[in-house]
This record gives structure tokens, sequence and C-alpha cells, in this order.
């Protein structure tokens, strides 16, 4: 099933029901799998696992799945690393927060392995598409934007943001002067299978503002956004 040969994902939870259920169907599928049990055991066995795509369980002894993310994502080594949150947690609190750590999606459990399976082809298919269709790097008034090492440039000082913060920038950037509406950038950064807030595209927008420094990214209002060099 996997396009490339064993794909890595790593199965977080606390709960060994789960563990077993999403092993035995992800392994059914063809990729290599590891587990751990609680957020700290996560970001260790990533380090020396360095999983494509990572499940995430939010509450869990230890560290819990928001700050494992966060420490994931920090790492040049595994920022690259697909998040899925299956957890428990419905609450809007907590899926706005696992989207500001970098989460690709969010599902709250009862777990369906078979929609599962699907979303996470979903996720390596929208990965491969990328690969294949997009340059790597954007040179734009005082802006290199580098897809291949996931890096920003300013003035030729090197960035790393956070990779929905990248990707949603390089997207504007890729088209200068036109304007997205949310649900634009949302089936573009986020998927169209996987449901986000409107509200995570705003959040995600002032914070690159912050790191790059106002008047590139305009609000037109009632419309949506656009990058302007």
């Amino acid at each position: 099933m996997p396009t490339e040969v064993e794909r890595k994902i790593l199965v977080v939870d606390d709960e060994p029901d789960i563990v077993e259920i999403l092993s035995y169907n992800l392994q059914k599928e063809g990729y290599n799998v590891k587990t751990a049990n609680d957020g700290k055991q996560a970001v260790e066995t990533a380090k020396m696992f360095h999983p494509e795509l990572i499940i995430l369980d939010i509450m869990m002894p230890v560290m819990d799945g928001v700050e494992a993310c966060r420490q994931i994502k920090e790492n040049p080594d595994l920022s690259d690393a697909h998040i899925i949150f299956l957890t428990a947690r419905a609450e809007e609190y907590s899926e706005v927060a696992a989207f500001d750590v970098g989460a690709d999606d969010y599902i709250v459990k009862p777990v369906k392995p078979r929609a599962l399976m699907k979303r996470i082809e979903s996720i390596f298919k929208r990965k491969h598409k990328s690969k294949k269709s997009k340059k790597d790097i954007i040179n734009i008034g005082k802006f290199s934007i580098d897809k291949s090492s996931y890096t920003l440039y300013i003035d030729g000082e090197a960035k790393t943001l956070p990779k929905k913060e990248f990707e949603l920038l390089y997207f504007l950037a890729e088209s200068p002067n036109k304007v997205f509406n949310r649900d634009d950038l949302l089936r573009n950064i986020w998927g169209a299978d996987v449901y986000v807030l409107a509200r995570t595209v705003d959040v995600h927008i002032r914070r690159v503002r912050e790191k790059i420094g106002e008047g590139y990214i305009k609000t037109v209002k009632g419309v949506g956004y656009k990058f302007e060099a």
C-alpha cells in the first residue's frame, strides 16, 4: 500500500488496546511501525526512528501530546514529520492547541481504523504530489524561501519556521498579489479532508507576520490574505 518502501509511522498512546489495534492495521497496510506509551518516550523514539508520520494522543503520563509535538517540531531532524492527533479530547481549545504546535490532522476517539488509514494515505499522497509539482526555492524581494530544507532566508539570514507556518508563507509567496480566502488556505495547507477551524489560519498568519515583519502579508477585508514583496 505505501508508495515508498516501508514508510515509518510512530504510534503514541498510553492505552495498550489502542496501540495494538493501530499497530496491527498499519502493519497490515505495509507500514513500518514503532510505538511509545507517553510523550517523553515518543520524543526519544522519534529521534532514533525518524518516522514520517506520528499518531499522537494528548492525555498521557510524563509528558502530554501537545508538548511532545512541540519538541518534535522544534527538532530540525524531525520537523518534517506529519502529526495526527488521535484523542478523547473534543474541546475546541485542545484542537486549536494541537494545530498551533504543528498538527496535520485532529481526530476524536473512538478510533475508526479504516477511516484513519484513508487519512494517512491522503497525507502521504499530498506530500508526494507536492514534491513532484512545486519548485523548491522562491526568491522574492528580500526573501528566499527554500522548501527543500524548510528554511526561510531574510536578507541572507536563515530562519526556521514551524512546518505549517512555513508552508503557509511558501504558498502565499508562490502567487504574489493573489488573494486567497481562508477556505483556499485550509484546503491547500491542511487538506480538504482535514477539519480545521478557520481561526487556525488567522493564528498562523499572525505568527508568520511576527517572524517576517509587518507589511508583507496583507489582509484584504472580507476576502482573505495575499503576499506582497
